[in-house]
C-alpha cells in the first residue's frame, strides 16, 4: 500500500482500500448512511466523462463517518473506501473529506470501473484521481 504525507505531518493511506469484495463487517465503526448531495451528481458526471464510462449514481449508497480524517479498515486507515456486494455499491468517506471532490470522485471511479486497484489509465491518465495527479492537474 502506498502512503504519503498530506496536510503537514498527517499520514494517510492513499484510498487504496477500495476493495470490491464483500466486507468482513457491514461498515466501518461510526458510518452513517447519507443521501448523495447534489454536488455528488455533478462529480459523478465528471467522473463518467473523464473515464468514458457510464453508470448510475443511484446504485451507490453513500456513508460518512462524521468528524474523522481517517477510519480503520482491514487494510489500514483510509479516507475513503468503495465496496461491492453483488450489484450493491457502497462508498464510505471520512467525514472531514465528505466535500473533497478528489476523494469522493476517486471512490466513484472504483464504482464505475467495478474493481479495486488503481489502473493508471483511469486514475492517473484519464481522470487524475490520485493525490499526486490531482495536485498536478490543478489550475
Amino acid at each position: 500500500m502506498r502512503r504519503l504525507v498530506v496536510q503537514g505531518s498527517l499520514t494517510l493511506a492513499v484510498i487504496s482500500g477500495c476493495t470490491p469484495t464483500e466486507p468482513s463487517s457491514p461498515l466501518p465503526d461510526g458510518a452513517i448512511a447519507i443521501d448523495a448531495p447534489l454536488e455528488y451528481a455533478v462529480w459523478f458526471e465528471r467522473t463518467e466523462r473523464c473515464a468514458n464510462l457510464s453508470g448510475l449514481i443511484t446504485s451507490i449508497q453513500f456513508y460518512v463517518i462524521p468528524g474523522v480524517d481517517t477510519f480503520l479498515t482491514d487494510q489500514g486507515e483510509k479516507v475513503g473506501m468503495w465496496t461491492r456486494r453483488g450489484e450493491h455499491h457502497s462508498i464510505i468517506i471520512a467525514g472531514n473529506y465528505r466535500n473533497h471532490e478528489m476523494v469522493v470522485r476517486h471512490e466513484m471511479l472504483h464504482s464505475l470501473i467495478g474493481q479495486s486497484g488503481h489502473p493508471d489509465e483511469y486514475f492517473g491518465q484519464k481522470c487524475h484521481l490520485t493525490w499526486e495527479t490531482w495536485q498536478a492537474s490543478a489550475p
